[in-house]
This record gives C-alpha cells, sequence and structure tokens, in this order.
C-alpha cells in the first residue's frame, strides 16, 4: 500500500498524472488517472439544474463555481491522500452532458441561458427537421434548438457567431479552441460516417431552409469544428489554468483530448466502442448505445443516431427519465425511518429496498409506476407527472412496490431497445451497464437483464463513470501509439480482457417484464391525462 501511495505521489510531482472531469446532471466529478490509467484521486461538486421561464438551464456562474469547486476537493483529496500539489498535468479531458444549447456574440458572450438537453419545447423544430432531413432528429438535440429559436422569432439569433454543447464551451474557454468531439458532436447534427463530419448534405438543406430569414451566418461556419478521438484539441492557456485551479497551483501548457458527451465516456468507461458491444447508464437520465455493424433500415423516432468518439455509427436509445423519482421513494422511506428515530445509513437503506424488490412478483404483481419527472419523448409525452397506479386486486405489498418503481426506471429503455432487437435483428456480444442503478450489486443488473432479455454485465470499474472515461480518453491522445485504434488501446492498456460480472434474464423475470410493458403502454393514457393537472 506504501508503495501504491510513494508511486501516486511520485506520478502527480513528476506531471505525469491525466484529469479527466465531467458534467452530469446532478454531480461534476473529477478523476485523476496514473500511467497505468487508475484512478488515483478524485473530486465532486453536487448541483441541480433550475427551471427559469420554462426552460432547464444550469447558469454561466453554477457552471464555473461547479468546475472550480470540483478541482478544489480534487486537490484537497490529493493533499490529504499524498501531501503534494497538483502542478502540472499530462492531460485533460473534459465531458458533459450532450445536446442542449449554448449560443454566443462575437464578444463571446451566451446569448440566452443554456438551454439543457433535458428541455422538451422543441417538438415543432425537431418534427420540421426529422421531415427535411430523412433523419431522426430528437427534441434534445442542438439543431433542435436553435431551429426552434428561430421558429419562435427570438431576437438573439441573428448575432450568433458560435453555438455549442456544455462540454464545447468549456472546453473553448480552457484552450480557445472552438472543437468537439465526434460523439458529442454527433448530438448536434447528424454526422456522415463516410467524412466523420457533420452531414454536408444536412448542413445545406438547414442553409437553404433558413435562408429567408436573412441571418448573415451559415450553419457550418457556427458549429464546432469536429475531431476524432487521439486527436489534438488544443492545450491549456494560462486564462483556462487560472480559471479551473484559483489556487493558481496548475500551470497551463499541458494538452487536452476532444471534448467529449456523457454518452461517449460511458462507452469509454464500458469498454463499448467495437462493433457489436453495447452499454447502458441508467442514472438521472437512462440510454444504451449499441454499436452497430450496419445502419438501420429506416429511421426510428425512439432511436437517435450517433458515434463513438472514434467515429462509429451507434443506435442510441436515450430516456430522459430512470432513477429520481425511485430516488424520491427512499427519501419518503428515510423520512419514516428517521420518524420512528432510527438511524438511516442510506446505503443500507437503497440496498436493503433493492433487494426486498427480487422478492416481487415477476409482474410486479400488476402495479404500475410512471417515474417522468420530465417530459419523455421516447413514448410522445412533452410533459411529465410521477405517476404510482394499482387497482384493488394487485398485489400491493413492498417488494412489488419496489419492483415496479425499478421496472419503471428501463421501461422506456425497454421499449426503444425492442425495436433493434426485436425488429431490426441487431446482434451484441457484450452489454455493460453503469450508472447509479447498478450500485447495489445484481439488483438493478437483473432487472435490465430481464427488460432487454440479453446478459448484462458489470465491471468493478463501472462506478467510475463517465470522468474516467474522459480520463481514459485524454490518456489515448497522449499514451496511444501511431496508428492504435482506440478499441485496441482500451483493451490491451486499460481492461486487458476484463469483461466484468455477467448476469443472464431469466425465462420467469422475462416473461414479467414483458407483461408488466404491456400494461405500462396501455397505462400511458393515464399518464397523458396526469399532465393536464397543473
Amino acid at each position: 500500500m506504501i508503495a501504491t501511495i510513494m508511486d501516486a505521489k511520485k506520478t502527480i510531482q513528476e506531471g505525469k498524472a491525466i484529469l479527466g472531469i465531467e458534467f452530469g446532471s446532478t454531480r461534476i466529478k473529477a478523476v485523476l488517472i496514473d500511467t497505468d490509467n487508475k484512478p488515483i484521486a478524485q473530486g465532486s461538486h453536487e448541483w441541480e439544474n433550475q427551471l427559469v421561464d420554462g426552460l432547464w438551464t444550469y447558469s454561466i456562474e453554477a457552471i464555473w463555481h461547479g468546475l472550480q469547486d470540483c478541482y478544489a476537493d480534487l486537490r484537497a483529496n490529493v493533499k490529504a491522500q499524498y501531501d503534494t500539489e497538483i502542478e502540472h498535468l499530462a492531460s485533460v479531458g473534459i465531458s458533459a452532458m450532450m445536446h442542449g444549447y449554448m449560443a454566443f456574440n462575437n464578444k463571446e458572450e451566451i446569448l440566452v441561458p443554456f438551454r439543457t438537453w433535458r428541455n422538451t419545447n422543441t417538438a415543432k423544430a425537431a418534427a420540421e427537421l426529422s421531415k427535411l432531413f430523412v433523419y431522426n432528429i430528437p427534441l434534445r438535440w442542438s439543431i433542435s434548438h436553435i431551429y426552434q429559436a428561430i421558429l419562435n422569432g427570438e431576437e438573439h439569433v441573428k448575432d450568433i457567431t458560435f453555438f455549442t454543447t456544455l462540454a464545447g464551451y468549456i472546453h473553448w474557454q480552457l484552450t480557445g479552441e472552438k472543437v468537439l468531439g465526434i460523439g458529442d458532436a454527433s448530438g448536434m447534427l447528424p454526422i456522415d460516417p463516410k467524412t466523420k463530419n457533420y452531414s454536408a448534405e444536412m448542413i445545406a438543406k438547414f442553409d437553404s431552409l433558413v435562408k429567408p430569414y436573412g441571418f448573415e451566418w451559415n450553419l457550418g461556419d457556427i458549429l464546432p469544428k469536429v475531431l476524432l478521438s487521439g486527436q489534438n484539441a488544443g492545450t491549456l492557456t494560462p486564462e483556462g489554468a487560472a480559471r479551473l485551479d484559483i489556487s493558481g497551483h496548475l500551470h497551463s501548457g499541458c494538452p487536452l483530448c476532444p471534448p467529449e458527451g456523457d454518452a461517449g465516456t460511458g462507452m469509454v468507461a464500458t469498454n463499448a466502442v467495437k462493433q457489436r458491444t453495447g452499454n447502458v447508464s441508467a442514472g438521472t437520465s437512462s440510454f444504451s448505445m449499441i454499436v452497430l455493424e450496419k445502419d438501420l433500415s429506416q429511421p426510428y423516432e425512439m432511436i437517435d443516431m450517433v458515434t463513438t468518439p472514434d467515429g462509429s455509427l451507434v443506435a442510441m436509445v436515450h430516456c430522459n427519465n430512470c432513477t429520481s423519482d425511485l430516488n424520491a421513494w427512499v427519501s419518503l422511506f428515510k423520512e419514516y425511518q428517521q420518524l420512528l428515530g432510527v438511524p438511516v445509513d442510506i446505503n443500507e437503506l437503497y440496498g436493503k429496498l433493492y433487494n426486498i424488490a427480487l422478492e416481487g412478483d415477476a409482474d410486479c404483481g400488476g402495479l404500475l409506476a410512471y417515474n417522468y419527472i420530465s417530459g419523455e419523448p421516447v413514448t410522445g409525452l412533452a410533459e411529465g407527472r410521477p405517476l404510482f397506479v394499482r387497482s384493488a386486486n394487485d398485489k400491493f405489498n413492498l417488494a412489488n412496490f419496489m419492483r415496479a418503481n425499478l421496472y419503471a426506471s428501463v421501461g422506456v429503455l425497454k421499449i426503444g431497445n425492442d425495436i433493434l432487437f426485436n425488429d431490426e435483428h441487431v446482434k451484441v456480444d457484450r452489454i455493460t451497464g453503469h450508472g447509479g442503478l447498478f450500485k447495489t450489486k445484481g439488483v438493478g443488473q437483473r432487472i435490465l437483464a430481464a427488460a432487454i432479455n440479453s446478459p448484462i454485465s458489470v465491471m468493478e470499474t463501472a462506478g467510475e463513470g463517465g470522468a474516467w472515461g474522459i480520463a481514459l480518453l485524454a490518456s489515448y491522445a497522449v499514451n496511444g501509439e501511431e496508428g492504435e485504434s482506440l478499441a485496441n488501446y482500451l483493451d490491451s492498456k486499460v481492461f486487458a480482457g476484463d469483461a466484468g460480472v455477467e448476469i443472464k434474464p431469466t425465462p420467469e423475470d422475462v416473461e414479467g417484464f414483458n407483461k408488466y410493458i404491456e400494461n405500462y403502454k396501455r397505462g400511458l393514457k393515464i399518464e397523458e391525462a396526469a399532465t393536464l393537472y397543473k
């Protein structure tokens, strides 16, 4: 153990450590890794989005305070463990929630508050663009946001000189480079798999569409430049170093890898960038990423086409809601325990409630739950209302209640993936789960296996999450050998054959989930009616 601590300290002091930072929905996390790609220090900052004028946002002040506080927490962790300071870094990577809309003028001023992926006010724009492009354009994509602003007649649009994602914005401010990793870029505008760049055809169609408005810009001029994993994305400027580390210890000059979205870092963190592999991220939101061998036979409204950080085509099913309502129920049980004067260990509480769910009926005894904190585009709902439904004849007990809420957390994900596996006959060799749903060993894994009728693996490293994933991309950018693919780098230098612990679905669980989901689909009319209640 002493040798490990000394090795880590030496790595930090010699400036060989690599930093990955990811902006999640509820937490900003920093992970420092060594030359063997192992985490040696962490930092974090909790934050929440705000509903302002009907739109979900994080303020610029919250973004920078969160980044600086997260880095300060990392510094404190390094100081406590190794009694040293971070002066130099070998490489840095920035990742964040994909999609959304951050638009700037020629003075680098943000024109409207950051509009996150969570907003569902872009239905008209997304529908028109999907028809124009003959390609599924989701509500949360950046191109939907900018076109909806145009349709709304918003004054700021004429002044745009650059628009990007959250990761692209942070990277730009740290390096001066207006670039974006291809995975994150594929959530702004569709990528041409041949050119590994934005679709020139779609850019031309969009420019023709908005020409009557008389803007001085063309779409291609205001988008960030697309980069593949491993490509040069700039270096940390003195101003960038000062904004990241307000203590002044961090020196400038280290390279940054292309900024990526959380979907791409999730693929990297689960070693799922090869074709016929996939991963499921399940936390505040959930999404599955299946790396395809070929394009789908047709566009599907429920399925987004994005890319891996090295440009392979990916079928993505993205769900706005996952564990937030489930967490709210656990918090209610916590309050009950506190009311009784019983000491609460929140991890123990989660473990007991999750595990009791496995004792419930495979079909949840007829109980239904809808976890829609916000709208859910996959099921066609622009707004959400968390909802629990039962009849007098259903088997209402704690086990079924918890199981129904766990099923709800991946129910929408199942609806989208059924298209891939049942209609498109997509083949996968391995699907890996990561995120908060899988923290209680074996439970979320078994639920997801039943939902998509596929074995699910979870790695010990999956808990490191996207911050570790972007750190690995930063490592690949400086340590990958010439001509070495990202997949080979991950296989040989990071995972070395570790496929994780696998759970296979049981026929009883699959049959039970299928029965649940049919009731769930029929009950969507109840959820829709509930959204009328203000």
